[in-house]
């Protein structure tokens, strides 16, 4: 018989909570499965924003390199004569040229004169040889390419394989009396080894590089280099099928499009079978006109990810299975257990975190360690970030800045600059380039900024991120050139006409002269004689200048003591100054090797220079000479600044031609500047001028004028 006083077991309360206790592990493990999956899609997703972090870098790198070897191709086109070629001077003026350029790359430098038709190569371990075979184009042709290069001249030609590597030809056109073609030959592996060959996404990820015809540039793989890449991996492994990935190459790739994605490939780093990867891209542009866009990529394989989640599934799932077994005894423990495995998943996650963290911050210190200024800035003109160029240059740390609007930053001119820029790029979501001036003390420096849209995940801009960079030194060079063309030929016509008029004007003056001595002293024609004497003098003094302008090239070169002429030339000039009240300060640097130059020729540079300020500070003033030296680039610096009205913006880039000058009619032939600077540029100089206006927003007002000569030990 049943014991009366124990209770009876309901086994339909039973059989309930069984299929409760069931429908619940169910619909948990059907909800784990489900967070399964998006985690695994999370870290798929982080992981690959890394990987375009990367790509990113990579591609940043790329373009500076690019862009230096530009800046030295212009440098180097500088020193080629412009005359007939001769190969052996030629080595002597670019062997500093070439030993840079080998640095990055460049293998040797390909000369093409027009005249005799030769091509010459100057090789990094400085030796030249001429091209025994015909040259590979006609003159004319590679014209054509010229017309459609980029607005410096510069033109990029298309990867091409070679049984040394892959080769890149980076050309530009020297006009001249005898054109000449000067081509830069760059090994792709010695250009992109040290940028690529120690990359690493994650433990064993790696990067490749593929051009615009499809064609592997660099790839860890060696027999990968040079070879199609829709047919290399088929050609390793043909049993796989890669339509993933040439899908990516064919319609993301090569169109320039940058994302991420996953295919599946046969092998990675020795490891066989067919392999998921996760892929992120970028494109790299190589050269503007004609387009030439190549496409740079970070892979990993999906199981360095998953590895650990799997791990922690294979486990959860037989713990599953066995609670479901002893599923009225072991409730409890099931609980204890989901919650351990849950620690240990977030764990694992958190470690992957922090790992997938050290690697953004390695590329983050590319970013810092960049001589650009990157930084981000909402949509209310707030900076958001910036790295530690950008603050150094504004004078202080990244944390100083954060927060600030950009107009208490810069000035307002470049501010609203700024502002209107960012206003393009929330309206139009794409990014926008421009070029502007800033101010930073006496001095203006020229900026190249790109504005770049960063969206967050419904595709709205969040926020702008702008990396700009300093092309003071590229503009500057950019106006010397000019003005070295205008003078050239200014200087040509001067020499004519000033010839056509030497001769009748000496005629004037030698029959002037013998009227003179038939007249008696004092008498009136004796003093209009005098007056035609002394006009005609005045002509032959500008027939001169106009002489010596079209006659700056010529001559040798003697040494002269800088701070020895500007005591000189003050000296003459110290009783104008005094009379119009003005002040001169001397700062004189006495460890000034003796500079490029004849006594006379600088003292007449000076003297311009001096008269200039006066006549722009009228009767009241300071003028500041200075002298420093440029250890760096062994140049001697004569610094002028007066405080006068200054030179209005739109007259600086007319300063330096002949006959212009911003004085009233009968007090200036506007030939001193330009004079002064056909001196200064024979010797190898150069004259930088920076000006404020009376009425400028800032307040001061005066011009700077800045002369650069090369020192004794330069040019020993």
């Amino acid at each position: 018989m049943d014991n009366p006083t124990r209770p009876k077991i309901n086994k339909k309360i039973i059989i309930a909570l069984i299929f409760a206790t069931v429908l619940v592990l169910t619909a948990g493990a059907v909800l784990d499965l489900w967070l399964n999956r998006e985690l695994k899609k999370t870290a798929r997703q982080q992981f690959n924003d890394q990987q375009m972090v990367i790509a990113r870098n990579i591609n940043h790198l790329i373009t500076n390199k690019l862009d230096f070897l530009k800046k030295e191709i212009l440098l180097t086109a500088k020193k080629i004569p412009a005359g007939p070629f001769d190969p052996k001077t030629a080595e002597t003026k670019i062997s500093e040229n070439l030993s840079r350029v080998a640095e990055r790359g460049v293998i040797s430098i390909e000369i093409t004169d027009s005249a005799a038709m030769k091509s010459y190569i100057y090789a990094p371990h400085r030796y030249w040889f001429e091209k025994k075979e015909p040259v590979d184009k006609k003159f004319d042709d590679v014209l054509n390419s010229v017309e459609s290069s980029e607005e410096n001249g510069i033109w990029i030609s298309s990867a091409e394989k070679e049984p040394s590597g892959i080769m890149l030809k980076m050309g530009r056109y020297l006009s001249g009396s005898t054109p000449k073609i000067m081509v830069f030959k760059i090994n792709m592996s010695w250009f992109l080894g040290p940028l690529l060959q120690n990359v690493r996404s994650g433990k064993t990820g790696y990067a490749w590089i593929i051009d615009d015809n499809g064609m592997f540039v660099f790839h860890p793989e060696p027999g990968f280099i040079g070879e199609n890449a829709f047919k290399a991996r088929k050609k390793k492994e043909p049993g796989l099928s890669y339509r993933n990935i040439n899908f990516i190459q064919k319609e993301k790739m090569l169109k320039g499009l940058e994302s991420t994605g996953s295919y599946s490939t046969g092998w990675h780093r020795g490891i066989t079978g067919k392999i998921e990867k996760l892929i992120a891209y970028c494109p790299v542009d190589i050269s503007a006109t004609p387009p030439q866009k190549w496409s740079v990529a970070v892979v990993a394989p999906v199981s360095e990810i998953e590895e650990s989640i799997n791990r922690i599934n294979v486990w959860r799932f037989l713990f599953q299975t066995m609670i479901i077994g002893i599923i009225l005894l072991a409730g409890l423990s099931i609980m204890i257990l989901e919650i351990r495995w849950s620690r240990a998943l977030e764990n694992k996650v958190s470690v992957r975190t922090k790992d997938l963290k050290k690697s953004e911050e390695k590329y983050r210190s590319l970013v810092e360690s960049a001589d650009d200024f990157i930084f981000t800035i909402d949509s209310e003109g707030k900076f958001q970030s910036m790295n530690s160029f950008t603050a150094n240059f504004f004078g202080g740390s990244p944390d100083d800045f954060i927060g600030i609007e950009i107009q208490k930053v810069l000035t307002k001119e470049a501010a609203k600059k700024q502002l209107k820029m960012l206003d393009l790029v929330y309206r139009h979501k794409r990014s926008v380039r421009d070029d502007f001036q800033l101010r930073m003390g006496d001095h203006q420096i020229w900026i190249s900024a790109n504005f770049m849209p960063i969206r967050d995940d419904s595709g709205k801009v969040s926020t702008v991120l702008c990396i700009a960079r300093d092309i003071t030194e590229a503009k500057n060079l950019e106006r010397q050139l000019v003005n070295t063309e205008k003078l050239a030929a200014l200087g040509t016509l001067a020499a004519g006409v000033a010839h056509e008029i030497n001769n009748p004007l000496g005629v004037i003056l030698g029959f002037c002269d013998l009227l003179i001595r038939k007249k008696e002293k004092g008498s009136q024609e004796f003093e209009d004689l005098k007056t035609i004497e002394r006009q005609g003098n005045h002509c032959k003094q500008i027939v001169e200048n106009l002489l010596r302008f079209a006659r700056h090239g010529e001559g040798t070169s003697t040494y002269s003591d800088v701070n020895q002429c500007l005591n000189e030339v003050t000296g003459i000039v110290a009783h104008t100054l005094e009379i119009n009240d003005i002040e001169l300060i001397m700062d004189l640097n006495t460890q000034i090797p003796p500079v490029r130059g004849n006594p006379r020729e600088l003292q007449q540079v000076f003297l311009n220079l001096i008269n200039n300020a006066i006549a722009a500070m009228k009767e009241n003033g300071s003028l500041t000479i200075r002298t420093a030296i440029d250890n760096s680039r062994q140049k001697a610096i004569i610094q002028f600044k007066d405080t006068g009205t200054g030179i209005k913006n739109e007259d600086l880039d007319h300063i330096f031609e002949p006959f212009f000058t911003t004085k009233p009619e009968g007090e200036g032939t506007g030939l001193g500047l330009s004079v002064s600077y056909g001196i200064i540029s024979k010797l190898g100089g150069m004259i930088d001028c920076v000006s404020s206006p009376t009425g400028s927003t800032d307040g001061r007002h005066g011009t700077i004028f800045t002369v650069k000569i090369p020192t004794q030990k330069q040019e020993a």
